[in-house]
């Protein structure tokens, strides 16, 4: 077989730079787009060495990687197959894909994270006015005075609007929520790579912010989901937005 092909592919070969890094990546976006059914065979070490044009160490190392990330089962002596990331991948799969050039099932991804992040934003936000200790509610009160101060600057009102929602994550007493949060503000797809333009409603918005902390600061947790829920829907709807002019749609999900 010459270097560089598989039956039904190709692919460019590596350079040298990060070699099991850009192995994961190509075949990771071969998955997700489907260029890999679910329960289909990867070729062996041997021949994605081969085709790639490196060490079969840094084949093994990608392989050992899309297993993490829920996209392949690793059998010893056996083949390495596909699996139906939609059924076994998490939210770590979402953040590797920020980068990816050519995964066309998940266009909508920034979209799609944002209103994850309003839906536990919303819910946090309740449990945080229900299970706060005074001295998160404080902390919460300061974190507001932080961010409001920082007007009209929008990189520092994100920035202390970012503090802010750990605050209030925290206070909702729920790790999985917390957990989440760091998801969704580390790398590419952090809350603060969206656009400018498309945040400013909801960073402009002081008076939503105090009505919040407020809601908190005295336990009304159906308002404080009511009022979370619409500042983040802001940036949410926003980004849907962008979408639909753009012309974007889901792809179908066979």
């Amino acid at each position: 077989m010459r270097a560089g092909t598989l039956p039904g592919m190709t692919f460019e070969p590596i350079s040298r730079q990060s070699v099991s890094d850009q192995v994961f990546g190509r075949l990771r976006d071969a998955i997700v787009s489907g260029r890999y059914a679910a329960d289909e065979a990867l070729p062996s070490e041997r021949e994605l060495s081969a085709t790639f044009e490196v060490n079969r160490h840094a084949v093994r190392e990608a392989l050992r990687r899309l297993q993490q990330l829920g996209l392949v089962r690793v059998s010893q002596g056996g083949a390495t197959r596909v699996l139906d990331w939609r059924a076994t991948a998490g939210l770590d799969l979402a953040m590797a894909l920020a980068g990816a050039e050519d995964v066309l099932p998940v266009v909508t991804l920034g979209r799609d994270v944002l209103e994850m992040r309003a839906c536990i934003g919303s819910d946090a936000a309740r449990l945080c006015a229900e299970r706060a200790t005074p001295g998160a509610r404080a902390a919460i009160a300061e974190a507001v005075d932080r961010y409001a101060a920082a007007i009209p600057d929008l990189a520092r009102m994100g920035d202390a609007d970012l503090a802010l929602w750990r605050r209030i994550i925290e206070g909702s007493g729920n790790i999985a929520y917390l957990l989440a949060f760091n998801s969704l503000t580390a790398g590419a797809l952090a809350v603060g790579h969206v656009p400018a333009p498309r945040r400013t409603a909801e960073l402009l918005d002081v008076a939503a912010h105090r009505r919040l902390s407020d809601q908190i600061a005295r336990g009304d947790a159906a308002g404080a989901q009511r009022t979370a829920r619409a500042l983040l829907a802001l940036t949410a709807t926003g980004e849907a937005a962008a979408y639909d002019e753009a012309g974007e749609v889901t792809p179908e999900r066979g």
